[in-house]
C-alpha cells in the first residue's frame, strides 16, 4: 500500500490512501503492508507531525518491528524536512544494518 500523508494537498495519482493525521499513518504502518509512505510535516492542530510518524518510522527500524519502506517528504517546511530526513536516515542505516545480520 502506499500512503500519502497530508492534510491539505490532493493525493496524487499513484498513491492508495489518504491519511491526513500522524495517528492515521502511524496505524496503517502498525499494521503491515505499507511499502511506501510521502511525508508532510505540518499536519494542522492536534493531528501530529510528519515528524511523529518518521520517528515511528526510525524506531520500528531500530527495534526491527518495521520492515523497510520507502519513504519520501514532500513538506514545505524546511525545518522539519530536515529533522524528519535525519530520522529517515537513521532508520535506513537501521534496516541495511540488520539486512546484514
Amino acid at each position: 500500500m502506499k500512503i500519502w500523508l497530508d492534510d491539505e494537498r490532493p493525493m496524487p495519482s499513484g498513491f492508495d490512501y489518504h491519511a491526513k493525521t500522524a495517528v492515521e499513518a502511524i496505524k496503517l504502518l502498525a499494521a503491515d503492508g505499507v511499502t511506501t509512505i510521502s511525508l508532510d510535516h505540518d499536519l494542522g492542530d492536534d493531528c501530529g507531525t510528519g515528524y511523529d510518524v518518521a520517528c515511528y518510522i526510525e524506531q520500528g527500524a531500530y527495534d526491527r518491528t518495521l520492515a523497510p519502506v520507502e519513504v519520501s517528504i514532500h513538506s514545505a517546511n524546511p525545518v522539519g524536512r530536515e529533522r524528519m530526513e535525519q530520522a529517515i536516515s537513521k532508520a535506513r542505516l537501521y534496516w541495511s544494518q540488520n539486512l546484514l545480520i
